[in-house]
């Protein structure tokens, strides 16, 4: 069977792209949280306050790997940075387990096998 006309690649076409999707929109929200704590934006704004209450399940994890580096009211949040490095591993995970189910004819699969002895 060929693997492109397989009833399964379209579903996991769509999941992969929900995943990487998903991913973009959290690495901006934590890329604009990054940027507000280093240049010290106020939290008491509504836009900057808004931001902190969402991306902050998404750092709490990480909160006690490294220390905050804070100069004259600018924060350099490495925590942001790491949370940032581990969610796209974890998408990047879930993309190729993703892949891994997609169907494969036998000269792909043992190419693939060949490849993989190397």
């Amino acid at each position: 069977m060929d693997s492109s006309n397989s009833p399964t690649t379209k579903p996991l076409l769509k999941g992969t792209q929900i995943v990487w999707y998903i991913l973009g929109l959290l690495e901006v929200l934590l890329a604009f949280r990054f940027v507000f704590k280093l240049t010290g934006a106020n939290s008491e704004a509504g836009f900057t306050n808004f931001i902190y209450a969402v991306t902050w399940p998404f750092t709490a994890p990480f909160n006690a790997v490294f220390l905050k580096t804070a100069v004259s009211g600018s924060i350099f949040e490495w925590t942001t940075l790491l949370a940032m490095l581990v969610y796209y591993l974890i998408a990047f995970a879930i993309v190729r387990l993703f892949l891994m189910s997609k169907t494969v004819s036998t000269p792909e699969a043992a190419e693939k096998l060949d490849n993989q002895e190397k």
